[in-house]
């Protein structure tokens, strides 16, 4: 009988995985060194040898939670069939994430919850708006491929209504509030 090896997720990935399960569950201050090590199953060196600090740490997740979304979006830009499509493909790509288990409940976008931890200017708030910023560059770009003649503008004004739904319903719990601004988006595409 041969035994199946099955490959377990290295130091650093099984850090980084407990680090996103538990900055989301009780934020990036609340969460220490030792949680992290522990949820993760590694020695408290493993971390450092991996990230070099708790910074470190929080630039990947955050980094990595941006792959998280632009997989979601990717997945959902593949059925996109026209340029309207693919501007609802971003709201449904928020949709997913919003939908997806959470072990504590669903509190809204992580990458907005770790910025309001940081202090202005932190290399944390920058990179959640360089996030924050493709994805208003994604929108300018497809409501230009459909036309648009404001194109930038109505960007701003669906990412404002998308990140406007995104925090609602992390307050809520639900994904409510995003289904609804998608509608809102749809019917704002049908009347440009």
């Amino acid at each position: 009988m041969s035994s199946i090896d099955i490959k377990q997720p290295s130091a650093r990935q099984r850090l980084l995985d407990a680090a996103a399960r538990l900055f989301y569950a009780d934020g990036i201050a609340a969460t220490g060194i030792d949680a992290i090590t522990t949820e993760a199953g590694v020695a408290r060196k493993s971390l450092y040898n991996n990230f070099g600090s708790k910074q470190d740490l929080m630039l990947a997740y955050i980094e990595a939670r941006h792959e998280e979304w632009l997989e979601l979006y990717r997945a959902r830009l593949e059925q996109a069939q026209s340029p309207r499509a693919r501007v609802l493909a971003v709201f449904d790509a928020y949709l997913d994430h919003a939908r997806s288990a959470y072990p504590h409940g669903f509190r809204g976008c992580g990458l907005l919850n770790a910025a309001a931890e940081f202090p202005v200017d932190s290399p944390g708030r920058e990179a959640v708006r360089r996030h924050k910023e493709e994805v208003e560059h994604i929108l300018t770009g497809h409501l230009r491929e459909a036309g648009v003649t404001y194109s930038a503008a109505m960007a701003e004004h669906l990412s404002f209504l998308l990140e406007g739904a995104m925090s609602r319903a992390g307050l809520e719990g639900s994904p409510e509030r995003l289904s609804h601004a998608r509608r809102i988006a749809s019917r704002l595409l049908e009347g440009r």
